[in-house]
């Protein structure tokens, strides 16, 4: 293994929900949660860092702190997650790449009337994702193939809340100086990037599915400056003919990136490169470059 990371990185990530739910809210129905004054769709980081999580986990044999195990047929809590590692911090840490990414309070069994925990904050922390756009919270109900009791002709009812479409951004950065706590090496990024962009691509599940990547940057600074540019996702904008919720594909709209290279170009003395990695199918206004700042594409 490398060192810690030595540069701050920010990060702005891009994908699309096509008739899906991409973050219910369980005290709401499980409906796609909505902000009510803006009519914009979110999801929580928690959604993100699950999907990152599950990745690393499944598609990559990497072991993880925060997943569901069983013990004695019950569902494991921290404590006895704990356990598994010998109630050891820097064993959870060495061999739990998510907690060197995003951190985790790790209760500690020390014998006493009252345990201890310890807590790492993670270098990695993502903003509130939020819809580039107002979206159409829609109701589908539908008949199940099952009676709905012993005996009855009648079938049960499926009922549940889509979006048709939403255009989701995610802002993070990684820091440089909680990464000095968690031991997080420049390979648990390039493993952060590509959980970001093929995990959203395999969350096939019947309200997940149709989800897809469409931009990732990453804006590596120079070292010892402690500092990053903020709120990405605040310099793009998408532009439409189409009314917010009339929006169905990226084939209906056009993004906008010019105050984002305007932003980057502003801070070019700080930057060493910027990375991206753009999908196909979404249109940008211009091409992502600038004369006197690098940019490479991300090669995952």
């Amino acid at each position: 293994m490398g060192e810690t990371i030595k540069n701050r990185r920010e990060y702005l990530f891009l994908y699309d929900v096509s008739f899906g739910n991409p973050n219910g809210d369980p005290n709401d129905d499980n409906k796609p949660r909505i902000d009510e004054e803006t009519g914009r769709n979110i999801v929580t980081d928690v959604r993100l860092k699950r999907t990152v999580r599950d990745y690393l986990y499944n598609f990559k044999n990497l072991e993880i702190f925060i997943r569901e195990g069983l013990e004695n047929g019950n569902l494991q809590d921290a404590k006895a997650r704990a356990k598994n590692f010998e109630n050891n911090p820097v064993r959870i840490l060495n061999e739990c790449i998510d907690v060197r990414l995003f951190g985790a309070t790790i209760p500690v069994e020390t014998g006493k009337s009252k345990d201890n925990s310890v807590t790492f904050t993670g270098p990695v922390q993502f903003n509130m994702g939020q819809s580039l756009h107002r979206v159409k919270l829609e109701y589908i109900k539908g008949t199940g193939a099952f009676a709905s009791d012993k005996g009855k002709s009648g079938k049960t009812f499926r009922e549940e809340w889509i979006l048709p479409y939403s255009f989701i951004a995610f802002h993070g950065v990684a820091n440089e100086n909680a990464a000095k706590h968690t031991n997080l090496k420049d390979e648990d990024l390039e493993l952060l990037k590509e959980a970001l962009w093929y995990g959203t691509k395999n969350l096939i599940t019947r309200s997940k599915t149709e989800h897809s990547p469409r931009l990732l940057i990453e804006i590596i600074y120079k070292e010892n400056l402690y500092y990053h540019i903020g709120e990405l996702h605040r310099y793009i904008k998408i532009e439409s003919d189409k009314q917010d919720e009339e929006i169905r594909s990226t084939d209906d709209f056009i993004l906008n990136i010019d105050k984002l290279l305007e932003v980057i170009e502003e801070n070019k003395d700080k930057i060493e490169k910027v990375l991206f990695k753009v999908d196909r199918n979404l249109k940008l206004n211009r091409e992502l470059k600038l004369d006197f700042v690098k940019f490479e594409e991300i090669n995952l």
